[in-house]
């Protein structure tokens, strides 16, 4: 039988189930769109309720666990990677001024899948284009958010004949 233990995994999991719902809340203080719609509140929304569901799952995993969820050397690991996502979001916003949203992003996935440890470079492939496509899908397309254009050079021209 395993004994329910009090670990890193629970009290990550508690926190960011409360961080979310604190946000699900804050959310829901969007205004809806003037005919009653979701409208900007739906990302934020959806977002919080990852945060919640994934929380949860945390917390579930960290008591059926008997175990430590991470080891000393793991813990001494994150602070380098936090950093490191800092750096690359300050540098993903100015690159996205320069070079465009496509090209940015596709190399942002690339780099953040790499601090993370993954070396698959017919995933980190696949992550380059796949990511920026989806979620200009998203924005760009399916919302009708202006897309930020590069000042040097951008994808989108040349993808759209311009």
């Amino acid at each position: 039988m395993t004994t329910r233990v009090l670990n890193s995994s629970t009290v990550i999991g508690a926190g960011l189930a409360i961080f979310g719902l604190v946000a699900v809340a804050a959310s829901m203080a969007i205004n809806p769109d003037p005919d009653g719609g979701w409208g900007a509140r739906i990302f934020p929304l959806v977002g919080s309720g990852a945060l919640v569901v994934l929380g949860v799952v945390e917390c579930v995993k960290g008591l059926s666990s008997s175990a430590p969820a991470t080891t000393p050397k793991e813990e001494g690991s994150i602070l380098p990677r936090i950093f490191s996502l800092l750096v690359l979001s300050l540098a993903y916003v100015w690159l996205m001024g320069k070079l465009g949203y496509l090209i940015s992003t596709g190399i942002a996935a690339v780099l953040v899948l790499m601090i993370f440890g993954v070396r698959n470079p017919i995933g980190l492939l696949i992550a380059a284009i796949v990511c920026p496509a989806i979620y200009h899908l998203i924005f760009f397309v399916m919302l009708g958010v202006y897309p930020p254009y590069g000042e040097w050079f951008d994808l989108l021209d040349v993808i759209q004949g311009n």
